[in-house]
């Protein structure tokens, strides 16, 4: 069986992993080396360490959609794609060019959450329950018929980077499963109903932009959800202040209105629309990220200004 596997991120490394184990992998597609770190040289994402580390052959296009590209999977001759968190939607040559198809290794319970941040939609909807699914690939956004799902857990002090790498493990371990079946025919793939369908659109820097004007509640939701991409943040002093971990205050209440800061008995505390939010780690640019306690020695004047 000779499979091409095609992802990005670290969310894609344990379905990389399992493939490179249980199968012939002849083939990885991965998204181009970006500028990464402070002096922002090109660096290669963790599945393109992996697969030259490894010594399987690697390819690191900009696009699918282009005659070259299709000639280098065709090349490999592939009985099947696997995809985990690539970043680029297939086109339809592409998905009809192995012969048991393209399937993906998707972070939620199709068809809730399609798109390129689910595991971030649902930490910031409150949502208790999310999970993985194996889906028969189309030329739609995450609209093919489903092979296999698997529900997790949401955990009241998940990020974004907990929660993802215990729904990779888990669409890792689902996938496996899910091969031998699959392979043979002996799974009906169901398709996905057209109720409960939303969308996780991709994020940018700016939306981890924080609105003191909300709920403690979906503060916190929000920081948790950007964390660690693309942080949650607030502007202080004309500087941007990430807010790397924050604990919510439900039932506070006080006059002052929404982004005041104020000296908490542990940590700083800041208004909210309704409660309060304890600010327990911050990090200002080119600064290292620091317990609230210690910000406050050196920035005493945290206490009583007014983020925004």
């Amino acid at each position: 069986m000779r499979v091409v596997f095609m992802g990005s991120s670290e969310f894609s490394m344990p379905s990389l992993l399992t493939l490179m184990m249980a199968h012939q992998l002849v083939g990885v597609v991965t998204q181009p080396d970006r500028p990464a770190g402070r002096g922002r040289k090109l660096a290669p994402n963790p599945v393109a360490r992996m697969a030259g580390a490894s010594g399987i052959s690697l390819y690191q296009p900009d696009t699918l959609r282009t005659a070259e590209a299709l000639d280098r999977l065709t090349g490999w001759k592939p009985d099947l794609v696997v995809v985990a968190a690539f970043g680029q939607i297939l086109h339809q040559p592409v998905l009809d060019l192995p012969l048991h198809g393209c399937i993906n290794v998707h972070a939620s319970l199709l068809p809730r959450w399609r798109g390129a941040a689910p595991t971030q939609a649902a930490i910031m909807a409150g949502e208790t329950e999310t999970g993985v699914t194996i889906m028969q690939m189309d030329a739609g956004l995450d609209t093919g018929p489903i092979l296999a799902h698997r529900a997790s857990a949401i955990e009241v002090d998940d990020t974004a980077a907990t929660l993802g790498l215990r729904l990779a493990e888990s669409g890792a371990e689902l996938l496996l499963a899910v091969l031998p079946a699959y392979l043979a025919g002996d799974l009906e793939p169901i398709l996905q109903p057209e109720q409960g369908v939303t969308y996780a659109p991709r994020l940018s820097k700016a939306d981890g932009e924080i609105d003191w004007a909300l709920p403690a509640e979906r503060i916190d939701r929000h920081i948790r959800a950007c964390t660690p991409w693309p942080g949650a943040f607030t502007r202080w002093r004309g500087q941007t202040l990430k807010i790397m971990e924050a604990i919510p205050l439900l039932d506070w209440s006080g006059p002052e209105p929404p982004g005041t800061v104020l000296a908490g008995e542990v940590c700083p505390l800041v208004a909210t629309g309704s409660g309060a939010l304890w600010l327990t780690r911050l990090q200002l640019p080119g600064k290292k990220v620091m317990a609230s306690d210690a910000f406050i020695c050196g920035r005493p004047d945290l206490i009583g200004s007014v983020l925004a």
